[in-house]
């Protein structure tokens, strides 16, 4: 693999009114307005060789890959290690009140309701990006969640992951190399092992 480009869904039903969505089995569309930043973001890529398109399992990243790179036969794969955190008692709630516990509670702390840990998930997000970077196709887009995405940015940036975290734009395309993404793998896995919150 040579570059990973990273790009938010667009906006779906959930993300529309701030809430959560943290299981993949429920339905979580896009919005119209999520199916036009979709479209944008194939406009933006249009350009770009695409030999792979990774997702997670949930509808709103399918549906943004499938519209962005409508036209074009590039094969698709989910990776479920790239799935959004499970959302426990906040699943449908409003994100504010998750981020009230998350900003405050240790990262080993289970999300309450069921649920991983900080630390597991980016654990798992980097054995996600790790099978990624292991692939064949020189050119792969994931179209993935603000968190995955915020912690490899960080990670490339030389940044360990932090309980408070912005929220990216929709469908917009970020870029990384190969070293650049092997490096952030590298730490967000040291920072899995010894967690600094």
């Amino acid at each position: 693999m040579e570059s990973l480009t990273l790009a938010r869904h667009g906006e779906s039903i959930f993300s529309a009114r701030l809430a959560l969505n943290g299981d993949p089995a429920v339905a979580g569309p896009l919005t119209p307005t999520g199916e036009d930043q979709a479209r944008a973001l194939g406009r933006a890529l249009t350009e770009a060789e695409i030999h792979l398109c990774v997702t997670s399992e949930f509808q709103r990243t399918r549906e943004t890959a499938e519209l962005a790179l409508a036209g074009r036969n590039v094969p698709m794969l989910v990776v479920p290690e790239l799935n959004d955190h499970p959302a426990g008692r906040y699943e449908g709630r409003p994100l504010a009140e998750y981020l009230e516990w998350a900003h405050a509670a240790p990262a080993a702390e289970l999300v309450p309701g069921g649920g991983e840990s900080r630390i597991d998930v980016v654990a798992r997000f980097a054995r996600g990006f790790r099978g990624v970077l292991k692939r064949p196709e020189r050119t792969v887009l994931a179209v993935l969640h603000s968190l995955p995405i915020v912690y490899l940015l960080g990670a490339a940036e030389g940044r360990a992951p932090a309980a408070e975290l912005p929220l990216l734009p929709y469908a917009e395309p970020r870029r990384l190399s190969v070293v650049e993404l092997r490096s952030a793998i590298d730490r967000l896995e040291r920072w899995a092992v010894a967690p600094t919150w």
